[in-house]
């Protein structure tokens, strides 16, 4: 469910429809995630799960798994 979800979220914020992301799927592997992309990307995360991530783990994931897991920790949709 949060997989899905998550995909929907990166498709919208990276215009592309047919974009496929997986737990390691990392921001050199996604044409146009830099970092004013990432502050949008977070910011329709916490809106579509209605989280929010702490600051000191804006910075921090290494990929999408990592991202994942911390919205399953921060809400009851995982």
């Amino acid at each position: 469910m949060v997989h899905e979800r998550l995909t929907q979220v990166f498709r919208e914020i990276f215009s592309d429809d047919e974009l496929v992301v997986s737990d390691t799927t990392t921001s050199d592997q996604v044409p146009g995630w830099d970092s004013l992309a990432h502050i949008n990307l977070i910011y329709a995360v916490e809106s579509e799960f209605g989280v929010q991530i702490p600051d000191e783990r804006l910075g921090s994931f290494a990929n999408v798994g990592e991202l994942r897991t911390c919205i399953e920790e921060l809400s009851s949709v995982g």
